[in-house]
């Protein structure tokens, strides 16, 4: 087994072993003949790898006595360094946890490099990027994006924000217009679906002549904690790829992985499009702290790893060019050691996070006034110097002049309005773009603003949220459609392990700006199913931070959906605007042809008077709204006044509160309107296990309130086609009777 003093021992052992030769090279020449990997540059790297490697030990030292959080090492990475010096240090960088090289590379010479690393091992408040929430490599001024990732989820990222690299930017970019992402990640995370869907996009968008400047780079130790990648499988699988230029080098090899790195990264900057860099590399002390190798692996191979330990093999490369004396490399070595240890424990007495409002302060700032703002801003623009690109974007045909609209219509209108007035949002997914989506919601608006800026992907949500991803993080306003709701869920950790992560991570340094717009929900007639009629949303109500908002009636709709967009610009907030399907083309309420499902569109100059701030319920005062409360949303919301319409009749008046926002929820709106009858109906389309409603109980209880209250919910089934579907979905038979129910006790 492989430990920090056996690693130390061999290190030394081997480079004492090393002959001097009699010539020597000037930190000016190639440190190898046909390289372009001078001596001074393989020295600075080499400074880098010693610097990573003792990280390392650090790490497991600091652990040994439980100071330490995080074992995950870069040692037999440390190859990686030479990538860093390929890039331009302006390049964005998503690495993967074990690119430690990489990230001393880049930061040079910094001190702060190392004391940053070391923070995030102690999670101490003081780290710079994470702010003791976890141990990234990350850091704004190096152009390093935090990630967490361990199978490859950031990958859809990195090719959405290659993708965005093509797209013309409304304002000044954060990185350079010659700029290329570089992103690594691990051979064993080559076979997960977040990393074939980036290998695919990028592929596909390549093959499609859609310019992506992207440079993914696989360390490939041939080990997935404890399973062994068999042995080509990398090598043929990525060289297969259509659309991606492939290298492979030795990443034990510094000059071979420089010289790789360098003509790759050239290439992928000249041509703008993407390409893959396959390092052999190989893992020491194993997995993590805690991973005894030996339990799965032979003596033979562990020390055929450490046989092409990088650290060994450029101390060899820089003893042969006579650079430095064997003592040397070994006082090198221990001079970066002590600088480490030392640093370690300085930051062992630093603070540690302390209580939930300092953990939580990045994930999700909710600023309503400066959202608020922003609205009353775009309606002064709208009326003022963009009155004449509205029009125009229209046909001359304003919305607010047309009559009442229905839900899709409204969500057109705002739509039209939004991208009219912010030339740095994008509407893109499935069918979007020329055929306006499946339920006409985007029509018209790739005719109204080009293929630029509203356009169809390929259909694949992980990607489609991926762009969205990358999209963001270029200062642009993304919003995706996913196509249906039970789509999201092959998708779902692009919301939850990357853009709910993201501003939290990074101490609110990178955001993900997004409106998520998906169609989902049931009650569809003529058409149905469970992919159709999908009525879960617990993952989304699960993804801390995230917004979550459903529009009922097209007179909430509108101020919603700016709402969201507002707050994902103003606050960089990650909204989810989860469209009911079954309302899309609803005109009636009560009886056939009343049309009372119907609203006007606002005029610019009423938008700010009818803003509806995130987190805010509607109520509906039906006959004297005494005697029952009842909460819903959604489909919920039509039958329930439905329903509260023949309870008046009967003498019973009713409040029906539409949530409209289900994370946050309208916590303080619903017990104020429970405690105002003493009587709660609760009627949730979801499901009974892990649906809206145990929600809304828990609220209800933890807001003291004492009455009676009865939840119907739909049941625990997947929604079956036809008119089966009535048999598992909450109706207003099921509604009236729970009323009540609640009424006689």
């Amino acid at each position: 087994m492989t430990t920090p003093q056996n690693l130390d021992e061999r290190f030394r052992d081997a480079v004492s072993a090393l002959p001097t030769p009699d010539s020597r090279r000037t930190a000016d020449d190639a440190v190898r003949e046909g390289t372009a990997l001078t001596g001074a540059r393989a020295l600075e790297l080499f400074d880098a790898q010693l610097a990573s490697r003792h990280l390392d030990l650090a790490a497991r030292w600091l652990r040994s006595f439980n100071e330490g959080f995080y074992t995950i090492g870069s040692s037999g990475h440390e190859g990686n360094a030479a990538v860093a010096a390929a890039l331009a240090p302006t390049d964005p960088a998503l690495l993967h946890y074990r690119s430690g090289g990489f990230y001393c590379a880049r930061a040079g010479k910094s001190a702060d490099a190392i004391r940053d690393v070391l923070r995030g091992v102690v999670a101490s408040a003081s780290e710079p990027i994470a702010g003791g929430r976890h141990k990234v490599f990350g850091n704004a001024e190096l152009n390093i994006i935090p990630t967490t990732s361990t199978i490859a989820s950031h990958l859809p990222r990195a090719v959405g924000l290659a993708f965005s690299f093509s797209r013309t930017a409304p304002a000044p970019r954060r990185w350079p217009d010659d700029a290329i992402v570089v992103a690594s990640f691990g051979d064993a995370s080559v076979n997960h679906a977040s990393a074939t869907a980036a290998l695919n996009a990028a592929g596909w968008f390549d093959h499609s002549d859609q310019r992506i400047p992207l440079l993914l780079v696989c360390e490939d130790n041939g080990l997935g904690v404890s399973v062994p990648t068999p042995d080509g499988w990398v090598a043929a699988m990525l060289e297969s790829r259509p659309g991606l230029h492939y290298w492979a080098a030795d990443g034990c090899d510094l000059v071979d992985t420089f010289d790789a790195a360098s003509d790759a990264a050239e290439w992928v900057r000249q041509e703008r499009r993407p390409a893959v860099l396959h390092l052999s590399t190989v893992r020491l002390m194993g997995h993590a702290g805690a991973d005894a190798e030996v339990g799965y692996r032979s003596t033979e191979e562990i020390n055929g790893d450490l046989a092409r330990d990088p650290l060994v093999a450029t101390a060899r490369l820089l003893i042969s060019a006579g650079l430095l004396a064997p003592d040397e490399v070994i006082t090198r070595y221990d001079e970066v050691g002590w600088q480490v240890r030392k640093v370690a424990e300085e930051v062992l007495s630093e603070p540690k996070l302390s209580s939930v409002a300092e953990i939580v302060a990045p994930l999700a700032p909710r600023r309503p006034l400066r959202v608020a703002h922003a609205i009353t801003e775009q309606a002064t623009r709208a009326l003022g110097p963009g009155a004449a690109a509205r029009s125009a974007a229209f046909g001359g045909k304003l919305p607010e002049r047309g009559g009442p609209l229905t839900l899709a219509q409204t969500i057109n209108a705002t739509l039209t309005d939004a991208l009219a007035g912010n030339p740095g949002m994008l509407v893109f997914g499935e069918d979007v773009a020329r055929k306006g989506g499946v339920y006409g919601v985007t029509k018209h608006l790739q005719q109204r603003f080009g293929a630029e800026r509203v356009f169809d992907t390929l259909l694949d949500e992980t990607t489609i949220l991926g762009l969205a991803l990358g999209a963001g993080l270029d200062g642009l306003l993304p919003v995706p459609e996913i196509q249906y709701l039970a789509y999201l869920h092959n998708a779902e950790d692009q919301l939850r392990g990357e853009a709910a992560t993201q501003s939290f991570f990074s101490s609110g340094a990178y955001r993900n700006p997004m409106v998520v717009r998906v169609a989902g929900l049931a009650y569809q007639q003529g058409f149905g199913g469970h992919f159709h009629n999908d009525n879960s949303v617990a993952v989304l109500r699960d993804v801390p931070g995230l917004v979550l908002a459903v529009p009922a009636r097209p007179a909430d709709a509108a101020p919603m959906l700016r709402s969201c967009l507002a707050s994902a610009q103003a606050d960089g907030s990650v909204c989810v605007f989860l469209e009911p399907i079954a309302l899309y083309h609803t005109r009636d309420l009560y009886q056939p042809g009343d049309s009372e499902w119907l609203a006007p569109y606002a005029d610019p100059a009423q938008w700010a008077g009818e803003h509806v701030p995130i987190g805010r319920a509607r109520t509906y005062p039906i006959g004297s709204a005494a005697d029952l409360t009842i909460i819903t949303y959604g489909n919920g919301l039509r039958m329930s006044l439905r329903v509260a319409a023949q309870l008046a009749a009967e003498g019973v008046g009713s409040r029906v509160v539409d949530l409209r926002w289900l994370s946050p929820l309208p916590t303080g709106d619903l017990v104020r309107e429970a405690a105002a009858t003493g009587r709660v109906l609760i009627v949730d389309e979801t499901r009974r296990s892990g649906g809206v409603g145990e929600g809304i109980l828990a609220a209800l209880v933890d807001g003291g309130f004492v009455g009676a209250a009865r939840r119907i919910a739909s049941a625990d089934s997947l929604i079956p086609l036809g008119p089966a579907a009535q048999h598992v979905l909450v109706g207003e038979d099921a509604i009236t009777q729970g009323a009540h129910a609640l009424l006689a006790r």
